[in-house]
């Protein structure tokens, strides 16, 4: 009995021997990332969510696939014609059989023509359709850019709207908690007869209002997290991911002029308009140089019975009617239309910082104000209403008015500094690069 115990005891032990790695094997694939992909972020700071949503938007993403298609374009405005053989086979005597494969036939009666034609292009037209097809690739770039930079500020825009539904999250649990503690105090009151049944209840109906703001507040900050999510693309961040940063305020020192000069200099869109100018010039070029007719050359070997000879010519159209009159006046408007767009699209840069610079200054001015003592007052005014409350020397509405103004100049302000940063990614965005870090 001990051996039979014994031998079981071995086999017991090599069967977990076993399956120890047998089940590591098995548990290891469902623990690592598959190659090639990175695990979905689950925190991410202002950086961070600008890095994500340039690499991983798919609009964007599809937008500079546009410089792709046109570098395709390049390739095919740059080709020459292909040559052409021409193979021209007469004479077979399909109806007399005797002689279709007679040896006397096919040396003196059939004829065989043989012929190699290629057109030469005129005008440049090669040379200028390969300009214009190069132009229209440097618009595709800058277009690209130009909905890069306005992706950037639309992820900064939610990245702020998330830090400010945060705020208002902890400001409405802070707002609730500290008035749940106001209820408690006087739910003691009354248990010991300092204050009556009526006020209290209407301090615990006004509790209502806080636990409202606090529902409110979450719902803001759930959708403020998915507009986030959709500017860096679902799939780089995890569903239930969360934000590093805080709503805070830094001193800039800009001025508009310089704040002009560098968008005119920089900005996507005014670059990709001027080059509109050069695209438009050069297809007019392209237009004229389409005027000109494209010559046919052609060699070729007849061979009629025993007679062998080589032979050419060429062919040229003759414009009589069609001289490619309509594409010309077409380019001549396409060139004007151009210089027009690139004089909008300078009027709407400078317009865009004028904007964003009178925004910047006006919250810059409005957190300052906050800061030099409306908050300051706003905290004392509401701890003194409380003491003197809880010691049964001030009314229930200084209570609840000194509760609500508190509560207000603390959501005023954190929607202040929101705008204030707000209109930091705005002047990054009107200029056309991060002047405002």
């Amino acid at each position: 009995m001990r051996a039979w115990s014994l031998v079981g005891r071995w086999v017991g032990a090599g069967v977990v021997c076993l399956a120890v790695p047998a089940a590591g094997a098995a548990q290891t694939p469902a623990a690592q990332t598959p190659a090639g992909q990175s695990s979905p972020a689950t925190r991410v700071s202002l950086a961070d969510a600008v890095r994500l949503a340039v690499e991983h938007n798919h609009q964007l993403r599809a937008q500079r696939l546009n410089v792709d298609l046109s570098k395709a374009d390049e390739i095919t405005a740059a080709l020459k014609p292909n040559p052409v053989f021409t193979s021209t086979n007469e004479n077979f005597p399909v109806f007399s059989p005797n002689q279709l494969f007679s040896w006397e036939n096919f040396a003196n009666n059939q004829n065989y023509i043989e012929a190699l034609s290629y057109v030469f292009e005129r005008g440049g037209k090669r040379e200028k359709r390969t300009l214009v097809a190069q132009d229209t690739t440097t618009v595709a770039g800058h277009t690209a850019a130009d909905s890069e930079r306005q992706l950037i500020f639309q992820t900064g825009q939610a990245f702020v709207n998330v830090l400010l539904a945060k705020s208002s999250l902890d400001l409405a649990q802070s707002d609730l908690k500290s008035f749940s503690n106001v209820v408690e105090v006087n739910r003691e009151r009354v248990r010991v007869g300092d204050l009556a049944e009526a006020d209290f209840l209407k301090i615990t109906l006004q509790q209502l209002q806080f636990e409202q703001d606090v529902s409110a507040a979450e719902v803001a900050l759930a959708q403020a997290k998915a507009a986030l999510r959709q500017s860096l693309g679902f799939e780089s961040v995890a569903e239930q991911f969360d934000v590093d940063g805080d709503l805070t305020f830094t001193k800039y020192t800009v001025t508009l002029d310089d704040l002009k000069r560098e968008a005119l200099a920089t900005r996507p869109d005014l670059r990709a308009a001027q080059v509109g100018v050069k695209l438009a010039q050069d297809t007019e070029a392209l237009a004229y140089g389409n005027r000109a007719r494209d010559v046919t050359g052609e060699v070729e070997y007849d061979r009629a019975g025993d007679f062998n000879a080589v032979g050419f010519g060429f062919s040229i159209e003759l414009p009589f009617h069609d001289r490619n009159q309509g594409n010309i006046a077409h380019s001549k408007v396409a060139v004007i239309q151009a210089n027009e767009i690139e004089a909008q699209a300078r009027t709407t840069v400078v317009t865009d910082v004028v904007n964003a610079f009178a925004a910047f200054q006006a919250a810059d001015k409005l957190v300052s104000l906050f800061q030099s003592g409306y908050l300051t007052q706003a905290q004392q005014s509401l701890d003194t209403t409380t003491y003197v409350y809880q010691r049964g020397g001030g009314s229930l509405l200084d209570l609840l008015d000194a509760e609500r103004t508190y509560r207000t100049t603390q959501l005023a302000y954190r929607q202040a500094l929101a705008a204030y940063m707000t209109s930091v990614q705005q002047i990054n965005q009107a200029v056309g690069k991060q002047v405002l870090q």
